[in-house]
């Protein structure tokens, strides 16, 4: 209804408007509204005999399904000109699948007044006839090959993977596309039994490994446009084989994932497991975001005490330490040893608000900016009324989620002196930052972290590395019920010059220092060129 009152109200517009000359003003009118897409506005300028017949959702429809057929993304109408009772239009369409199409459509003008635009099909695309239908045969090109980092093959021009591609077990499979993806393949110029990537790698980085089609576009049995087939550089993603085999083989079959990242580039080195798309509560490894704030906002410092207990009473809740051990003491203790005790208050004393921000700087509640990746979340502010749910967000828990991924980007933060790089798996692209924290804060958190895996007693002494400072933290998250904890773990090294952060989950795994440290540990070896 509200189309039609819209229509009716231009529709008397044009009355007036179309009146006074000798067609012009129609034509340009039909004209302008086709170059700006607004179909009800060029409708009103057809003959009103005409429309009775033709509804305005059938005037549209002929026009998108030349849009749809041709590829087209916009058109572009030149200066009119006579042709004794007819007008004529060069138009010229931009389209993805045969570049720029050329040509004119011939407008005639009614001589009653008022004036207005005989209509046919014909005025649906240039080089069309009223009689004619606008037809495209298309091809795809072969498929780009995936490369590795070091520029081996990962898989051949066909999808299928080669040796080394079939050992990182990454890769992904091509298939047949179906639903909305099948009709967004065919808009974009494809044929509907294109191969695509349906998993891996393969779906990951599906747009840059497509090419672009080529084909025939038809105006009846009349060529309009030809195009070749163009297919797409070799893509060289960010992939490290040493380093996905070893995440892969450190996580064995345990269910879980292992995400690596270069923490000055964000290039993702290796996926294994659910690193993607495994979102579960981070535990403690939320902890690097807490004392963030904490110590941003002067609520602790490095001298702060706190009182040794096993336990916090939260809003009414009791969260307990790990092993419901007696803990506490400065604030390099009590990170080190992960209390739940100090933290748990802590982000309380924080409050929701700065919880959430800094949080959302590390890069929660982010759209991810790999593919296929689900997205880290912590509730909103206005969301968290309760401190019981603050304070259990503060240590990972409650409604707060994440991936392995996801947690080695926190990580990587840290590595990067308060610098969260975009993570992506391309290689040798300019990857954008965002300042998460400050320098001096993330040293200090630095600091810390260190002294989870070398401080005597500390809950990541298991990822410990001869020879090498490796920084981490250890997580431990509770499930509920009878189900056994996630173990996580969040490292990078070398501490002072980080070449890459890593994130270990453990589904049901128990607790993080004794599960997902060792996993973080091989990882490191691996990456460090020690193992």
């Amino acid at each position: 209804m509200a189309v039609a009152a819209a229509v009716g109200i231009l529709g008397g517009f044009a009355l007036l408007h179309f009146r006074s000359d000798n067609g012009r003003s129609v034509a340009e009118s039909f004209a302008h509204a086709w170059q700006r897409g607004d179909y009800p506005a060029m409708y009103v300028t057809v003959d009103p005999a005409q429309r009775r017949s033709l509804p305005l959702p059938a005037f549209t429809a002929a026009y998108r399904r030349a849009v749809t057929t041709a590829t087209a993304t916009g058109l572009v109408i030149g200066e009119l000109r006579r042709a004794g009772d007819d007008w004529i239009l060069p138009v010229r369409v931009r389209t993805r699948a045969f570049g720029v199409v050329r040509g004119t459509v011939r407008l005639r003008v009614t001589g009653a007044e008022p004036r207005s635009v005989r209509w046919s099909r014909a005025l649906t695309f240039p080089g069309l006839t009223a009689s004619g239908k606008l037809a495209r045969h298309t091809r795809a090109p072969r498929r780009a090959p995936l490369l590795a980092r070091d520029g081996r093959p990962l898989t051949s021009s066909d999808g299928v993977p080669s040796e080394l591609g079939a050992s990182t077990g990454i890769t992904g499979d091509v298939g047949r596309a179906t639903g909305p993806r099948r009709r967004a393949l065919v808009a974009a110029g494809f044929p509907a039994d294109t191969a695509v990537g349906v998993s891996g790698l393969q779906q990951a980085l599906d747009a840059r490994l497509l090419g672009q089609p080529g084909g025939t576009l038809l105006a009846g049995g009349r060529v309009l446009a030809r195009s070749r087939p163009v297919p797409a550089a070799p893509v060289r993603t960010s992939l490290d084989p040493r380093i996905q085999r070893a995440a892969q083989d450190a996580l064995g079959g345990q269910f879980g994932g292992v995400g690596v990242v270069e923490p000055s580039t964000g290039e993702v080195l290796a996926l294994a497991g659910i690193a993607l798309d495994g979102a579960q509560p981070p535990g403690s490894t939320f902890k690097i975001m807490t004392v963030t704030a904490a110590l941003e906002s002067g609520i602790v410092s490095l001298r702060s005490q706190f009182p040794v207990k096993t336990g916090a009473n939260v809003g009414g809740r009791f969260l307990a330490n790990a092993h419901d051990e007696e803990c506490g003491g400065d604030l390099t203790e009590s990170f080190s040893k992960s209390c739940n005790s100090v933290f748990a208050p802590l982000g309380v004393k924080l409050g929701a608000r700065r919880l959430v921000d800094v949080a959302q700087r590390f890069g929660f509640n982010q759209s991810p900016a790999v593919p296929g990746a689900k997205p880290d979340v912590i509730p909103s502010a206005s969301q968290m009324t309760d401190p019981a749910e603050v304070g259990a967000s503060a240590i990972g828990q409650g409604r707060v989620l994440a991936t392995a991924l996801g947690m080695a980007r926190v990580g990587a933060v840290i590595a990067n002196g308060g610098l969260r790089p975009q993570l992506t798996l391309l290689h040798g692209e300019r990857s954008r930052v965002v300042r998460a924290t400050s320098p001096k804060v993330a040293s200090l958190v630095r600091g810390l972290m260190v002294a989870v895996v070398n401080g005597e007693g500390a809950t990541g002494n298991s990822a410990a590395i001869r020879g090498r400072r490796v920084a981490g933290k250890t997580g431990t998250a509770e499930l509920g019920g009878d189900q056994p904890n996630d173990a996580w773990f969040v490292a990078f090294a070398p501490a002072p010059a980080p070449k890459l952060a890593v994130g270990v989950l453990v589904v049901n795994g128990g607790f993080g220092g004794e599960t997902a440290a060792p996993i973080a540990r091989q990882v490191l070896l691996a990456g460090l060129g020690g193992g």
